[in-house]
C-alpha cells in the first residue's frame, strides 16, 4: 500500500506539475492572447484611422478643388471689378470735367447776365432821364404852343380889327 501510496502521490506530483505547467502555458496563452487582441485592436484602429484618412484625404482633394475654382472665380470677380472700377474712374474724370466746364459756363453766364442787369440799370436810368428831358420839353412845347395859340389868337384879333380899321378907312 505504501508502494501505491508512493506511485498515487508520484502521480499526484506528476498530475500537479503537469497541471502547473497546463495552468502557466494557459496564462502565456492568454497573455498570448490579450497581445493578440491588443494588436488587433490597434490594427482595427489603424484600418479605421486609414479610412478616415482616405476620407480625409478624398474630402481634401474636394476641398481643393473647390478652392482652385473659387480661386479662379476670384480672378474673374477681381478682373470684373477692375474693370468696373476704370470704368467709373473714367465717368468720375468725365462727369469732373463736365462739371468744370459746366461751373466755368454757369461763370461766364453768371458774368453776362450781371453785365446785362449793369447795361439794363444804365439804360433804364438813361430811360428815366430822357423821359424826365422829353416831360420837360413836352411842358415847354405845351406852354409854347399855349403861347402861340395865344399868339394866333392875338394876331386874328389883330388882323380881324386890321381888317375891320382897313374897312372903316
Amino acid at each position: 500500500m505504501e508502494a501505491d501510496v508512493s506511485e498515487i502521490k508520484n502521480e499526484l506530483q506528476s498530475r500537479d506539475g503537469l497541471w502547473r505547467r497546463i495552468q502557466l502555458e494557459c496564462q502565456q496563452l492568454h497573455t498570448e492572447l490579450m497581445k493578440i487582441k491588443e494588436y488587433k485592436d490597434m490594427c482595427d484602429i489603424q484600418i479605421k484611422h486609414q479610412s478616415s484618412c482616405v476620407q480625409h484625404t478624398e474630402q481634401l482633394e474636394n476641398k481643393n478643388t473647390e478652392l482652385l475654382l473659387f480661386a479662379e472665380s476670384q480672378e474673374h470677380q477681381a478682373e470684373e471689378l477692375n474693370k468696373i472700377r476704370n470704368h467709373v474712374y473714367r465717368e468720375e474724370q468725365s462727369h469732373r470735367s463736365e462739371q468744370e466746364r459746366m461751373k466755368t459756363e454757369i461763370s461766364d453766364l453768371t458774368e453776362e447776365l450781371h453785365q446785362k442787369e449793369i447795361t439794363i440799370a444804365t439804360i433804364m436810368e438813361k430811360a428815366s432821364l430822357l423821359e424826365r428831358q422829353l416831360k420837360m420839353e413836352l411842358e415847354t412845347k405845351h406852354k409854347l404852343l399855349a403861347k402861340q395859340q395865344l399868339l394866333e389868337f392875338h394876331y386874328q384879333v389883330i388882323k380881324s380889327e386890321n381888317t375891320h380899321l382897313k374897312e372903316m378907312v
